[in-house]
């Protein structure tokens, strides 16, 4: 890869991860918070559902725009600034006209949820998710801009405020309460309102951060509303509507199924409770994956507008896949320390770890390897893929799950999303043939599961000799990476050091 390329990519990569590893890492800290107030796995259950039901219409209600404003604005005989109004205008109608249909059918919609005894814990989600929905826009346009800075910083003001939103509601307001009876905050503070203000604090955070990003984002912006640039990009998009719906019903399916899968919904909620927050533990290498989207796909429409050479997509892959690696070894290996950020109901789950985490692995392959299809305008594939990953999904949650519990779900993603990365890189060789290197990449797993299983096997009792003995591989495996493929000189601030020691 050319230096300033794999630089820049690291660069954007490092900064944009900023806000998402901060912000996971303040998340992290909820869950403790949230279980260890909420010790009924029921209830956390209960926040995992109405979550699961807003990430599936967080897909529904952006509908593949966020991809195909990227591919729109970086078309050279394309006005910048008429793509964004029209996308912007676009999300915005939509979302306002979501937020409008489930005030209005409020009871109809919480009975089908078989939700009813709090029904505003689901308009307060729908506002959030509209919200979020129209703001993908603005998001994407920072980075169309490259101004990480800016991105991370609004992310992490968001963050914050959740942060705090939570802290005040299910900390402070009710040790005040308990202390102080007759104080004034009392009169807006009710304790039955329980796992509710997880979902208000949610929407108080929307709400603001939506007051800062306007500013930021549409100061001098043009309303001009192009209606057949609109359907080029919806034409465009759709397919990846169809691509990213089917995906999140992979991500959520636990979550949309379970009340379907056990004889209770108490039971249902209780078994989604241990399995979702065990999920939290695994979220590092989500953050990863996630950081790591934010700059590449901006980063390899734009290289393929400069230069149409695929070396550029081989060298971010292996990358991407060696310190993935690193980061699933760094997790499973201090596994006995992570789970105290769950509450002890619910370190039962954890067995669940390793394989999820390999499965999120297989999924960031697999978004590396989408490249070829958004490039070739073939994004029907990404929807074939998706749709065929969603069913084997679903029906191994289905027939599964009633056996061997919440671990199949585990089990299911893993298979999934094995399965439709290795048939999306066969038939990506066919139509954008990109050389990655197998045998490197191929090397780095197989090191991967023989450190794993040698500093996993054996039994020691001593906790601080096991966590020794593990951290031995790590420093090892990192060890090997340097020696073998990081280009300490291309990296961010680490390479302006190597630099400047070769012209000494």
């Amino acid at each position: 890869m050319a230096g300033g390329g794999m630089k820049n990519l690291a660069k954007d990569t490092a900064i944009y991860g900023l806000s998402s590893i901060i912000g996971r890492i303040f998340n992290w800290l909820l869950v403790p918070l949230h279980t260890y107030i909420f010790t009924d796995t029921v209830e956390y259950g209960k926040v995992s559902y109405i979550y699961g039901y807003t990430a599936l219409f967080m897909v529904l209600l952006t509908y593949g725009m966020e991809t195909g404003f990227f591919r729109f604005m970086n078309k050279k005989d394309e006005n910048p600034d008429k793509v964004y109004a029209t996308s912007l205008i676009s999300l915005g109608t939509t979302s306002l006209l979501f937020i409008l249909f489930c005030f209005s059918f409020i009871t109809p919609i919480s009975s089908w949820m078989e939700y009813t005894e709090h029904p505003e814990h689901i308009w307060m989600m729908a506002i959030v998710v509209a919200l979020d929905a129209f703001m993908t826009i603005p998001f994407a346009y920072l980075r169309y801009k490259k101004r990480p800075i800016r991105f991370a910083s609004l992310k992490l003001v968001f963050i914050g405020l959740n942060i705090f939103f939570n802290l005040l509601f299910l900390v402070v307001c009710p040790w005040v309460y308990k202390s102080y009876p007759d104080f004034v905050l009392n009169k807006f503070y009710h304790p039955d309102i329980g796992i509710g203000y997880i979902f208000l604090a949610n929407l108080l955070s929307t709400l603001v951060l939506l007051l800062l990003l306007i500013p930021n984002t549409m100061r001098g912006l043009k309303f001009q509303f192009d209606n057949k640039l609109l359907r080029r990009i919806l034409k465009y998009s759709f397919p990846l509507l169809i691509l990213g719906l089917a995906g999140v019903i992979n991500q959520t399916v636990a979550q949309l199924t379970y009340k379907y899968l056990y004889p209770t919904p108490e039971e249902a909620f209780s078994q989604l409770g241990i399995y979702q927050a065990c999920l939290k533990i695994t979220v590092i290498i989500t953050m990863f994956t996630q950081a790591f989207r934010y700059a590449y796909e901006p980063f390899f429409f734009n290289k393929n507008k400069e230069d149409g050479s695929t070396k550029p997509y081989a060298d971010a892959m292996k990358y991407f896949i060696i310190f993935a690696l690193l980061v699933f070894l760094g997790v499973v290996f201090y596994l006995d320390i992570l789970k105290y950020i769950i509450s002890e109901n619910y370190t039962v789950g954890t067995i669940i770890v390793p394989i999820a985490m390999l499965g999120e692995i297989f999924f960031g392959i697999y978004f590396n390897l989408s490249v070829w299809y958004k490039l070739t305008d073939k994004t029907k594939y990404g929807a074939y893929f998706s749709v065929f990953g969603c069913f084997l999904q679903v029906a191994i949650n289905i027939i599964f799950v009633p056996i061997y519990g919440y671990i199949a779900s585990a089990w299911a993603t893993f298979f999934c999303n094995l399965i439709i990365m290795t048939i999306s890189y066969f038939i990506g060789q066919k139509y954008f043939p990109i050389k990655y290197d197998l045998k490197n990449i191929l090397f780095y797993f197989i090191l991967a599961i023989v450190f794993y299983i040698a500093a996993m096997y054996p039994q020691i009792d001593n906790e601080a000799l096991r966590l020794a003995y593990r951290t031995v591989f790590l420093v090892i495996f990192t060890a090997i990476i340097i020696k073998r493929d990081l280009p300490l000189k291309e990296m961010p601030v680490i390479g302006k050091y190597f630099g400047n020691s070769k012209k000494k």
